[in-house]
C-alpha cells in the first residue's frame, strides 16, 4: 500500500514537472521566435516560413541597428530613464510608506494619507487633466516628464508599507534608546533590513520604466525624444534606395525584411532586462510574500 502511494506520488510529480516545462517553453517561444526572425533571410520572413528555427542566416538587421542613430538615442533615453527614475521612485515610495507603517498614535494623519493612497489607486484624474498639468509644467519633450509622469505607485507603496509594519519594534526601540532619530532609524536600520522588498520593487519599477511606451507617445512629439519602447511601437521602416547608394548597399537593402529588422530591434531591447532579472529574481518570493501579508 505504501509503495503504491509512493508510485502515485512520483507519477504526479513527473506530470507536474512536464506541465511546468510546457508552460516554460510556451513563455520562451516568443523570445526564440523573435530571434529567429531577426537572423532569417528576407524571403523566408516575408513568406511566413520562420517558426521554430531560422531559415537562412543574415546579420544585416543587427548591422542596420548599429547604424540607426534614432534607435541608439532612444535606447540611451530609456537607460537614463531607468537609472534615474528607479532610485527616485524607490526613494519616494520609502519616504511615503515609512510613516504610513506607523500606528495612528505615532502618526496622527496616517488614516487620511492612507485613504488618499487607496482612492488614487482606484480612481485616476483622467487623461486630459493629466496632460494639461504636464504641459503647464513644461514636461512635453522633456526627459523629466518621462521620469516623473508616473507619480507615486500606490500598489508598491502598500507592499513596502506592509513590509515595514512587520519590522521588529524591539529593534526600533533599541535604536531610539541609543540615540537614533527617525532618519537614522529609516536609512541605517529599516532600509538595510528591507533589501528583499526593495530589490523586488526596484526590478518591477525598472521593468515598467523600460517597457512603458504610452507616456512617451503622449509627452514626446518626435523620434528625438522617444524612449526605446515608444520608438519600437511606432516603427515604420522607410528604405532609401536613392541613386547615390552603392550596388553593395542596394543588395543589402533588397535582402532585408521590415519584419526581420523590427524583430531585431525588439530582441535587442529585451537584452538589458534579461541580463538584470536573474540577479534580482531571488528576492521575489520573500519580498512579495512578506510585503503582501499583514500580521
Amino acid at each position: 500500500m505504501v509503495e503504491n502511494k509512493t508510485y502515485k506520488a512520483k507519477i504526479a510529480k513527473a506530470a507536474l514537472l512536464i506541465f511546468l516545462g510546457i508552460i516554460a517553453l510556451s513563455c520562451l517561444f516568443p523570445l526564440w521566435y523573435t530571434f529567429c526572425l531577426s537572423i532569417s533571410k528576407k524571403q523566408a520572413v516575408d513568406a511566413g516560413l520562420v517558426t521554430f528555427r531560422p531559415i537562412g542566416f543574415s546579420v544585416y538587421n543587427y548591422d542596420k541597428i548599429v547604424g540607426d542613430s534614432v534607435f541608439l538615442h532612444s535606447m540611451w533615453v530609456s537607460i537614463k530613464r531607468v537609472v534615474i527614475g528607479t532610485p527616485l521612485s524607490l526613494l519616494i515610495i520609502v519616504l511615503f510608506a515609512y510613516p504610513l507603517s506607523k500606528s495612528k498614535k505615532e502618526f496622527r494623519l496616517r488614516n487620511i494619507f492612507m485613504w488618499m493612497v487607496l482612492f488614487f489607486m482606484l480612481f485616476s484624474p483622467g487623461l486630459i487633466p493629466w496632460y494639461i498639468f504636464m504641459k503647464k509644467y513644461g514636461m512635453i519633450n522633456n526627459f523629466w516628464g518621462l521620469v516623473l509622469a508616473g507619480g507615486i505607485p500606490s500598489y508598491y507603496t502598500i507592499l513596502v508599507m506592509n513590509f515595514f509594519r512587520n519590522f521588529s519594534k524591539d529593534i526600533e526601540e533599541a535604536a531610539i534608546i541609543d540615540g537614533a532619530d527617525q532618519w537614522t532609524l529609516l536609512f541605517k536600520i529599516v532600509v538595510p533590513c528591507s533589501i528583499p522588498i526593495i530589490a523586488t520593487i526596484a526590478l518591477f519599477i525598472g521593468v515598467e520604466y523600460w517597457n512603458e511606451y504610452y507616456i512617451g507617445m503622449l509627452l514626446s512629439t518626435g523620434n528625438a525624444h522617444y524612449p526605446l519602447m515608444t520608438y519600437i511601437q511606432s516603427l515604420s521602416v522607410q528604405l532609401n534606395t536613392s541613386a547615390n547608394m552603392t550596388p553593395d548597399q542596394l543588395k543589402k537593402i533588397a535582402s532585408m525584411s521590415t519584419d526581420g529588422l523590427n524583430a531585431a530591434k525588439v530582441f535587442v531591447a529585451l537584452i538589458p532586462m534579461l541580463v538584470v532579472y536573474p540577479f534580482v529574481s531571488k528576492y521575489f518570493v520573500s519580498g512579495i510574500m512578506i510585503g503582501s501579508v499583514k500580521e
